[in-house]
């Protein structure tokens, strides 16, 4: 699957997990979606994300977390949303399953690099 194909792919798969959420009770709001390769490396001299982000390429989307209207920032509390992420294609990764835990990060796996 080209990076063309798969950009289109995860655009309908995040607008499914957004449906499905609302229709769950769940809300959002747009975290980051586009990440330039001098944000990701800034990001990285500060500790924190990956020189290889899947936002630089349009393969990963930050949720932001409301339920009954409260913000959430606990990553366990998007777990039934990460779960439903992972069913929708095998390539669908949830950070709520990386080493440091984020909630509210879904992407689309692309060489490798979940």
């Amino acid at each position: 699957m080209t990076l063309g194909e798969k950009q289109r792919l995860f655009v309908s798969l995040v607008g499914d997990l957004i449906r499905w959420a609302y229709a769950n009770g769940y809300e959002f709001t747009f975290g980051e979606t586009v990440r330039s390769r001098e944000e990701a490396a800034a990001n990285v001299a500060a500790g924190v994300g990956t020189i290889n982000s899947l936002h630089i390429i349009r393969l990963a989307i930050d949720l932001n977390l409301f339920i009954s209207g409260v913000y959430q920032t606990n990553s366990s509390a998007y777990l039934p949303i990460g779960e439903y992420w992972k069913l929708q294609h095998e390539l669908c990764r949830w950070g709520g399953d990386f080493r440091r835990s984020d909630g509210n990060h879904f992407s689309l796996e692309h060489n490798g690099v979940r």
